[in-house]
């Protein structure tokens, strides 16, 4: 609980079997978390058994894709705060009342794990990967005019209620762009939303993404054609609006 705001984390899970675990006690021995839902996203054999007897509650969502899974997870919860990250301790509990902190004064809270000073030893941000996240921000950044932002695919992040009902009708896409799609969605229903800094640890198992460079950077191009496209889509779409009223106005 959160000054009187239920909180609700959701871990969306494929091949974190071996640390699925421990993750949930992580986040539940914070303090503030009251509601843990964990998707089985055609997950590895042996994770159900892993959940049980822990605080979470085990969804599943049979539609294969990280974005799929994150949807599903996000209709399941009953929080008035809902929190995203993943259950492969790359991401820290010790990081959820950050996020707290800032909701009391914004609708959505993004996590970015390119600030180096919290780039554990180990962990999976190499060079370019880190650059290509920060590109990819930039050119959100600009086009959106947003405030600053410097990561596109971290997970860990927090929607208010509200926020979640205000998107949750534009969401499109399953696969793992689900990230930049939210980033949009919330620039353009003008949320107020900021980035923070969060913790990024070293992964227990291998990605099935950012583990390869070719599928990195392959994700790397599809965020940012998802980008350009949700610009053009809004610009037309305001367009559109201002020639009804004017319209109307007739």
């Amino acid at each position: 609980m959160w000054k009187g705001n239920k909180v609700s984390v959701v871990f969306p899970t494929h091949s974190e079997r071996d640390c699925i675990r421990s993750v949930i006690l992580e986040f539940h021995e914070t303090g503030f978390v009251d509601e843990i839902v964990v998707v089985n996203n055609n997950a590895e054999p042996g994770t159900s058994e892993e959940i049980a007897g822990t605080p979470a509650r085990e969804v599943f969502e049979t539609e294969p894709g990280y974005g799929h899974a994150i949807q599903r997870g996000l209709r399941e919860a009953t929080g008035d705060l809902l929190i995203v990250s993943e259950p492969d301790s790359t991401f820290s509990g010790h990081d959820v009342v950050k996020l707290l902190a800032y909701s009391d004064d914004f609708d959505v809270v993004f996590g970015t794990r390119t600030s180096p000073l919290l780039i554990w030893e180990g962990a999976n941000m190499g060079f370019l990967l880190r650059v290509g996240n920060i590109l990819v921000a930039k050119v959100l950044e600009f086009l959106f005019n947003t405030s600053q932002l410097t990561d596109m695919g971290c997970t860990m992040r927090l929607l208010r209620r509200n926020a979640y009902e205000r998107m949750k009708a534009g969401f499109s896409v399953g696969g793992s762009h689900f990230s930049p799609e939210v980033i949009c969605l919330a620039a353009i229903h003008r949320l107020k939303s900021i980035e923070i800094p969060v913790n990024y640890r070293p992964r227990i198992g291998e990605s099935s993404i950012t583990g390869s460079k070719f599928k990195a950077i392959r994700l790397g191009v599809i965020m940012l054609g998802l980008v350009v496209k949700y610009r053009f889509k809004s610009w037309f779409s305001s367009k559109s609006e201002k020639r009804s009223d004017v319209a109307g106005a007739r």
